[in-house]
């Protein structure tokens, strides 16, 4: 490159060459300089740099209406932000996800890309920031401490609805699979151990109603991030803010953004608190939790085929071992596993992290922020992937099933309103010992009841849902 395909910009540490297409400045250079951390830059992130761009149009709009902005350096950051917002700039978002400062690479990296963009709406150049300036005039009335805390908050609220779309999806194919598998009955399994029979509908529906609780949960933190700081600036004194700028821009974003945002009632106690985030991560982990319970099920329903449980068959996606020919593995619900083990860890991080705080503002934010995205993203992969590549697929192997059942020893269970506990694990100590059927001992070699009095007790509805039968 030629000089001509530079520009300098300085800040008060010094003076650096830019290059021209670059719509970011010296502050973003110096942050790629510093934190090659990840290698996932901000625009990763898309939400977020659309966030990014909401808070300082809604900023420009306020500053502008107070009369603190000039109008055509409003309407010029405010168009600027406008395409921002459309992700046509998301390429010049490099910073990365993780760095020191508590977010202000990343606020710094939004206000020179969104006064490059004015500048040339307005006729200028880049860089000629005497007539749109990063910080005097598109972070006007904020600080890093206000504006990226708020913009993490709205990319989460948006980023929370995709997942929770795909998380209810995966809730309805379970539900579906349940009505699917009503008639199927099986043996119910306590401590790996014969428990009592059951229907393999109810079995998948407990499914779709362990996640389906998990939604109500997601929108409760939604709620709790909802709150924002905006105007508070620095600590919470709201330093450098026209009066009333904190209600009119909290309104303007509100609209812009299109989401029930609370402006904060103690501005300081919400510049350093991050409780929003912990409970946020807790219902990740929860979820993930549950999912990963769900996938150790699957896993062993569909256990074998020979050898296992053998209840349930799992869509085969691809090959399972290198040497051993045949052998499909249940790489789906494996995948999910992993993704949970991750979340659950991710967790652990936002805790660190936000216990971390020190007075007036907690630094590690931007490590909150990475965790929070991240673990969103994957739960959003793992539930439409296990979803689509496993869930819907699945197949139920009936007769196995229901044969499992009736040479069970669990069935005696049935039996204990007529014979009582005494008789009944009597029953049960010869089944285990000679490996006769309870049907034979009960019936047949003791004549305990009648064969009438069996089938009656042992219908597949009275089994599923048993009534008091003496």
């Amino acid at each position: 490159m030629t000089t001509a395909d530079f520009r300098l910009e300085h800040d008060f540490l010094g003076e650096r060459e830019i290059p021209n297409q670059a719509y970011y400045g010296i502050q973003t250079l110096r942050a790629l300089e510093n934190f090659a951390i990840t290698g996932i830059p901000l625009s990763s992130e898309p939400l977020f740099v659309r966030a990014l761009a909401f808070v300082k149009k809604a900023a420009a709009l306020a500053n502008h209406e107070l009369g603190v902005l000039p109008a055509d350096i409003a309407q010029g950051i405010a168009a600027a932000c406008d395409r921002v917002a459309a992700g046509e700039f998301n390429d010049h978002f490099p910073t990365d996800m993780i760095q020191g400062g508590a977010g202000t690479s990343v606020n710094m990296n939004a206000n020179e890309v969104i006064a490059n963009v004015a500048l040339e709406i307005m006729g200028h150049q880049k860089g000629e920031y005497q007539f749109c300036h990063p910080n005097n005039h598109v972070n006007c009335s904020q600080s890093t401490n206000d504006a990226y805390p708020t913009a993490f908050r709205i990319a989460l609220s948006l980023k929370l609805v995709s997942y929770s779309e795909g998380l209810g999806e995966l809730a309805e194919a379970f539900a579906a699979k349940g009505d699917e598998f009503r008639d199927v009955l099986k043996m119910g399994r306590t401590q790996l151990q014969d428990a009592v029979p059951m229907s393999m509908g109810d079995e998948f529906r407990a499914f779709a109603t362990n996640l389906r609780e998990e939604l109500s949960r997601i929108e409760d933190s939604r709620r709790l991030i909802s709150e924002i700081n905006m105007g508070a600036t620095a600590i919470g004194t709201g330093v450098n803010a026209p009066n009333g700028y904190a209600e009119l821009v909290t309104r303007h974003l509100s609209t812009i953004s299109s989401l029930e945002l609370l402006l904060a009632g103690d501005l300081f106690e919400a510049t350093y608190d991050t409780g929003a985030y912990v409970q946020l991560s807790g219902v990740l982990k929860r979820t993930a939790v549950k999912l990963s319970k769900i996938c150790n099920d699957l896993r062993l329903l569909s256990s074998g085929p020979r050898c296992g449980f053998n209840e349930i068959n799992l869509p085969a996606q691809q090959p399972g071992s290198s040497i051993m020919p045949g052998k499909v593995n249940p790489v789906i619900p494996e995948v999910v596993n992993q993704t949970a083990y991750y979340v659950i860890g991710a967790d652990l991080t936002v805790t660190m992290a936000a216990e971390a705080g020190q007075l007036q503002l907690n630094v590690m934010e931007p490590v909150i922020s990475f965790a929070l995205f991240t673990s969103i993203s994957y739960m959003s992969n793992a539930c439409r992937t296990l979803r689509e590549k496993c869930v819907v697929g699945i197949t139920a192997n009936r007769e196995h099933a229901a044969e499992l059942v009736y040479g069970s020893v669990g069935i005696v269970t049935q039996l204990n309103p007529l014979l009582g506990y005494e008789a009944s694990a009597g029953i049960a100590k010869e089944a285990l010992k000679t490996g006769k059927s309870v049907h034979d001992i009960a019936v047949t070699e003791r004549g305990l009841l009648t064969q009438k009095k069996w089938d009656e007790i042992f219908t597949f509805e009275n089994l599923i849902r048993p009534d008091f039968i003496q």
